[in-house]
């Protein structure tokens, strides 16, 4: 049976696809039909695509890719993906059933959330904001409406409509318009030619908290096109609001793209920035699953504890509405300035970070460039010291000698001994147990089977270099990890183990083995000398050398991985038999740019 939130099935609509029963309708949009469905006794959400469009080999072509960009979005207050089909007859994507009102009908019937509950809306559309642009897509169409109130936390619905980033314009015809006029940013009426990025989301997630806290839009009027004129030329009334939330939803609500916060920034001011009133931490508290899914999606894409921020310089440019809310800081220019994770934005983005308690933390995260202040990337880890068995003193070869330097004719791009803080710094995370930390060398330690990477430099680096680096295997099945060309959390990861070398691909917490290189009758010794590993791209070949000697190269083939950063971390062996801890040290890395 349908559930009193659906209509009957019609008369030309299909009782199945594939393998799900469809019990009704749920709802019915400009790309599809939404359907309530089951199979194996679970419900689900299945959004069948148009007749006309189905018949379009095009947009085929584009549902199909936007199927494959829409798997990777984590489930963190959204509805998970479960399934699809783009070369059915009518091609259909099944989403997880979420079994509650959407905002819209709440505020329409019952008026204005309360404080804790607004928090609460706010906290999980900025943290399925953050899953959505970490995964490299934008939703496009976030409203009240797509968000539904589900026990435990939020849910954002509706990804039929997302779009990979770097596709801006590109999926739509010309004048076509993909949203709803009251949560679209001033940039979204623009022509052709205007790239839309993820600040239109936030945009929208300005919208959509000043809905559900004041029970209107804060552009609102009669008509659709004198909403879009207020949008573009008025500020917003945001009567009702107040306190911190009033001025971040202010923030979000900039004209200028460039000057609004990242979905990321939002979830951490909610949930733990200096001024955060009790009516958040209620929400935190009364919702262990927004809780959860918050932590969560900090840590796909770093988190950073206060204790390891260092301090504001004294000049400030403040972006905004109040300096108690969001200030920045000017940075010295370099000569190398790391791309964006949204490809090229025609809008420089001025620098925007956290409120000033948290921002005294914040220093060694400052980019270069243009970027004034930039979050660690995805893979950044918290601060702090672990436990952990020492490393050598100085860097020894396994003939017990010390590595000889290498000529490369030019200095390096980047240097560092690894025996202070400096390029990399001391970080750790309670939650998974893990930890980098000096002592006469980079200690990497993890006390259970997963991933771990410290902080280290943001430089973007050319795509053909020359690095090399000394590990130590100090505890068994511990493998001394490398990632090259790291971004967006994805990249190659050369994984440095006692009895093998591998070389993976790594996409979201997703990682590949493409060749595995045996150390046969040479493994690492546990708690032996320094090694000297040396990695060589050149052509798109990585070539790798341990002590001088070859270990194996590889193609490095894969068209979603550009170019990014070099990182240091811990992985386990593909099959490690210990539980833990693992443990490794690096000493020594210098990165040559060229071959």
């Amino acid at each position: 049976m349908a559930d009193e939130r659906t209509s009957p099935l019609r008369p030309g609509d299909p009782r199945r696809l594939g393998r799900y029963e469809l019990l009704g309708r749920l709802g019915e949009g400009g790309m599809g039909t939404v359907y309530l469905a089951q199979a194996e006794g679970t419900r689900v959400a299945v959004k069948m695509v148009r007749a006309d469009l189905a018949s379009d080999d095009a947009f085929r072509r584009r549902f199909r890719s936007e199927v494959n960009r829409i798997r990777q979005v984590p489930p963190f207050c959204t509805a998970e993906i479960l399934d699809a089909d783009p070369d059915h007859e009518q091609p259909y994507l099944v989403v997880e059933y979420v079994d509650g009102p959407n905002l819209a009908d709440v505020v329409d019937t019952r008026g204005p959330l309360t404080a804790a509950n607004l928090h609460g809306v706010a906290i999980g559309v900025a943290t399925a904001l953050t899953a959505i642009h970490g995964a490299g897509v934008i939703h496009r169409d976030l409203k009240p409406r797509n968000v539904l109130l589900a026990p435990g936390s939020p849910k954002v619905i509706d990804f039929g409509i997302a779009r990979p980033m770097e596709a801006t314009s590109g999926h739509t015809q010309t004048g076509e318009v993909v949203g709803t006029v009251a949560y679209m940013a001033p940039e979204r009426f623009g022509d052709d030619a205007t790239l839309i990025g993820p600040a239109a989301d936030v945009f929208a997630w300005g919208g959509v908290v000043a809905y559900a806290g004041t029970g209107r839009t804060p552009f609102g009027a009669d008509s659709p096109a004198a909403t879009a004129a207020r949008i573009l030329t008025r500020p917003p009334d945001l009567t009702g609001l107040s306190g911190p939330l009033r001025d971040l939803v202010a923030h979000a609500l900039e004209k200028d793209p460039a000057n609004r916060p990242t979905a990321r920034e939002l979830l951490d001011l909610l949930v733990a920035g200096p001024r955060q009133p009790a009516s958040a931490a209620a929400a935190l508290a009364h919702q262990p699953g927004l809780r959860v899914a918050a932590e969560e999606a900090q840590a796909a894409t770093g988190y950073h504890s206060a204790r390891q921020l260092t301090a504001l310089a004294p000049q400030r440019e403040l972006v905004g509405y109040t300096e108690d809310s969001i200030v920045t800081q000017p940075v010295p220019p370099s000569p190398v300035v790391p791309p964006t994770p949204f490809g090229h934005d025609p809008h420089p983005r001025r620098p925007w970070v956290l409120p000033v308690a948290v921002v005294l933390l914040l220093a060694a995260l400052l980019a270069a460039g243009g970027l004034a202040v930039k979050f660690w990337p995805q893979g950044a880890e918290r601060g702090g010291v672990a436990d952990g068995g020492a490393a050598s003193a100085a860097p020894v070869t396994e003939s017990g000698q010390a590595p000889a330097p290498q000529e490369t004719g030019k200095p390096p791009l980047l240097a560092d001994p690894l025996r202070q803080p400096r390029l990399w710094q001391a970080s750790d995370d309670s939650k998974a147990r893990a930890a980098c930390s000096f002592r006469d060398g980079l200690v990497v330690r993890r006390e259970r089977e997963g991933t771990f990477r410290c902080r280290g430099p943001l430089d973007a680096l050319p795509d053909d270099l020359r690095a090399e680096v000394g590990v130590r295997i100090l505890k068994p099945d511990s493998c001394a990890a490398i990632w090259l060309r790291f971004r967006d959390n994805q990249g190659y990861q050369v994984r440095v183990c006692e009895r093998n070398v591998y070389v993976a691909t790594h996409k979201l917490a997703t990682i590949d083995v493409l060749r595995t290189f045996p150390l046969d009758g040479t493994p690492l010794t546990v708690g032996g000398p320094t090694t000297t590993i040396t990695l060589t791209v050149s052509g798109g070949t990585l070539e790798i050398l341990r002590g001088g000697e070859p270990v194996g190269s590889v193609r490095l083939a894969d068209k979603d991985i550009g170019s990014g950063r070099f990182v240091l971390g811990i992985y386990m062996e593909e099959w490690a038999l210990s539980a833990g801890p693992y443990e490794v040290a690096f000493t020594d890395v210098a990165i040559w740019g060229g071959a």
